[in-house]
């Protein structure tokens, strides 16, 4: 989940956020959040995500949104990677949905503040 949050981040992704969801659902373990400015940035997040995740052999489940590009979601199983527009995003609020999931904010960490 770290390296699919990582390739949005390569992609200037915003707002990237890891969910741990172990233990408190069955949907998948972890749900990866980001954002994107416009709809062309957000297809070519998700577009790197899977990519990287289809030369790495992890079968995709799912990929809905991609025609709209206002939320793009790609799902592994386990790891599910939702790419919103902004207004998108607050409109659904996963972040505030599951409160009690432990987070990490990629922006927050050194190693990728050097990726901005």
């Amino acid at each position: 989940m770290i390296k699919a949050a990582e390739k949005a981040v390569d992609k200037k992704a915003i707002n990237t956020v890891i969910l741990e969801l172990a233990g408190l659902s069955t949907i998948a373990d972890y749900f990866v959040v980001c954002s994107g400015d416009n709809p062309a940035q957000i297809r070519a997040i998700a577009d790197e995500v899977d990519g990287y995740f289809s030369k790495e052999g992890i079968k995709r489940l799912g990929k809905e949104g991609m025609s709209s590009a206002k939320w793009v979601l790609l799902d592994y199983g386990d790891i599910v990677v939702h790419v919103f527009d902004d207004e998108t995003r607050g409109f659904y609020g996963l972040e505030k949905f599951w409160i009690d999931a432990p987070r990490v904010a990629l922006e927050d960490l050194e190693i990728y503040a050097n990726k901005r």
